[in-house]
């Protein structure tokens, strides 16, 4: 429009139409010297999850800082380079951050190190549309992903034994003990019958089932190469883990022993990833 105004300002020698271009051009000025400082001092950090496995979208938060001292930064999308997937921001406030998901697909496990971000923006009116690419130097470990695979060794290691009693307590075991309620115990786990012949509330303290430990050995299992077997290992740590089985390594001469929890099943993937890329 501001084109066919200005054609017609020439042909015709109208002040009328002199004026609206010159309103127009200056508008679309300001609306491009906005959207270019709305991307300034901006800084971007990755906050990846526990878990990223290779070929798996994963949903990485990205921290968007606002560095500015005076106005906030508006209408921002943030992107991995070659990834469809966008977070968006509607508003970071001036000196504050925010995060947000955006998903994203890791091609090969081990490290990844290097990422390029573009973060782009429609303000002030969508009249352009900024973006400013950030080079981001900032390590993830990729882990295998886990393809499924039941090696019958390693479940006949799993299923010999049945459930062992621990001393610990637990949820699943016989009783162990009576002991007094402390408040924070499930109601099912009241015996109402003590309760009733005691001043006090009793509740039942259960024995815990651990589950006998299994050691995997990669290089053992089934799998077309080094690729497939790491990721069949990966698969039976999730899953054994899962049903409360102890779960060891064995790398050449570097043997994990057996254990459980969140933090020891990241350790024994975090040895999968980096195997063999040193």
């Amino acid at each position: 429009m501001t084109l066919l105004l200005g054609f017609g300002a020439v042909n015709t020698g109208n002040n009328l139409l002199y004026l609206m271009v010159s309103a127009l051009l200056g508008f679309m000025s300001v609306s491009g010297i906005l959207g270019h400082w709305n991307l300034k001092k901006l800084q971007i950090a990755l906050e990846p999850p526990d878990e990223i496995y290779d070929g798996l979208e994963t949903l990485v938060r990205v921290r968007l800082s606002n560095e500015r001292r005076l106005l906030p930064a508006f209408l921002l999308d943030i992107s991995f380079a070659d990834h469809a997937g966008r977070g968006h921001l509607s508003v970071v406030k001036k000196g504050t951050h925010q995060s947000v998901g955006v998903p994203v697909t890791f091609t090969g496990r081990g490290v990844h190190g290097q990422h390029v971000l573009i973060i782009r923006s429609t303000f002030p009116i969508n009249f352009f549309i900024r973006r400013r690419i950030i080079d981001l130097d900032q390590t993830l470990l990729v882990f295998p992903r886990p393809i499924s695979c039941r090696h019958h060794q390693i479940m006949e290691q799993a299923q010999r034994d049945g459930a062992l009693e621990s001393p610990l307590k637990g949820s699943e075991g016989d009783i162990s003990r009576i002991g007094n309620y402390q408040g924070t115990e499930p109601l099912k786990m009241i015996h109402w019958k003590l309760t009733a012949r005691h001043d006090s509330v009793k509740i039942k303290e259960l024995s815990n089932l651990q589950q006998p430990p299994v050691e995997i050995n990669p290089l053992a299992l089934p799998g077309a190469g080094l690729e497939q077997q790491l990721r069949c290992a990966a698969f039976l740590i999730n899953d054994l883990l899962r049903r409360d089985h102890p779960v060891g390594l064995k790398l050449n001469d570097h043997i994990l022993p057996p254990a459980l929890g969140q933090g020891h099943k990241i350790h024994l993937l975090k040895e999968l990833a980096i195997y063999g890329q040193d």
